[in-house]
């Protein structure tokens, strides 16, 4: 993998949630290529090991976890493994996430007619909500509390949250997705200001509208070259007039972690949305 910026991470080791997925595996594979001994925990084991094996094969180190974020005791069992295998962690990379139709709205703005035809608020799932609110959230402060006890006893340690634009503006149709984000970019901030005295700096990145062969059904008709109405409103919001590609991420999260490049730096939620965040619409 060729990484955007020169970054020495040898020595260290990091540790990625979600690592069997499309952005986190790419960031994996960055932080192993600046040299990183890289714990890859997925609750998919399978996805993982595929990602582990491809960064030993670049001659990276690399090793796979199944992990559920939601399960005190998986997270305790893939903390021993990390600490029997590489010892104990600088960087935590909280990467597990996601939506669910469960937790999706049919159309952007209510309507009483709706009522009985589309799933509107008071269809959604109180089950769907949580569980999308818990993937997101509750999961990286279980898995924060874990880790960071391998960081408190001082060096340079960093831990890295995904936020969203949804931190800063809450998208339609996902309500528990965007509650979920705004809190990450909160307790970011929080974290930051209660370990800023064990030389622990917490930051978040907060991606925009990145097309990947997951999200592209979102962005395209089925015949995968007619943009979605929804496609046609990102782009005019977004001042750079594109979607972003996954790669776009990772000099941020390469510079986040060099304690040379970003050591004074704690607390910020990093936007990387092609401007969206920063556009009014007027």
């Amino acid at each position: 993998m060729e990484l955007p910026l020169k970054v020495d991470l040898a020595g260290k080791v990091a540790t990625v949630t979600g690592a069997g997925g499309i952005l986190c595996s790419e960031m994996s594979k960055a932080l192993a290529g600046a040299g990183a001994k890289v714990a890859l925990l997925d609750l998919n084991g399978e996805a993982a090991e595929k990602v582990a094996t491809e960064i030993r094969a670049d001659g990276g180190q690399a090793i796979a976890i199944a992990c559920n974020i939601l399960s005190e005791e998986s997270i305790k069992a893939a903390h021993e493994t990390v600490l029997k295998t590489f010892g104990k962690t600088n960087i935590l990379l909280n990467g597990a996430g996601g939506n669910n139709p469960r937790a999706t709205t049919t159309s952007e703005i209510f309507e009483k007619s709706q009522l009985g035809r589309e799933k509107t608020f008071f269809d959604l799932d109180e089950d769907g909500f949580r569980f999308v609110f818990d993937i997101n959230f509750t999961g990286e402060f279980m898995v924060t509390k874990e880790f960071a006890r391998d960081m408190i006893d001082g060096g340079a340690n960093t831990i890295i949250n995904i936020a969203s634009v949804n931190t800063y503006l809450p998208l339609t149709k996902i309500p528990a997705y965007a509650a979920a984000k705004e809190a990450v970019g909160n307790f970011t901030k929080w974290l930051a200001m209660y370990f800023s005295k064990s030389g622990i700096r917490v930051n978040a990145i907060a991606p925009g509208f990145l097309l990947t062969h997951q999200t592209k059904p979102l962005f395209y008709e089925a015949d995968g070259v007619t943009p979605t109405k929804r496609l046609g409103k990102i782009i005019e919001g977004t001042p750079m007039k594109r979607l972003g590609t996954p790669d776009e991420l990772l000099g941020t999260v390469l510079f986040l972690c060099d304690e040379r490049a970003s050591g004074f730096i704690t607390g910020a939620v990093i936007p990387i949305d092609g401007g969206y965040t920063a556009y009014s619409g007027v």
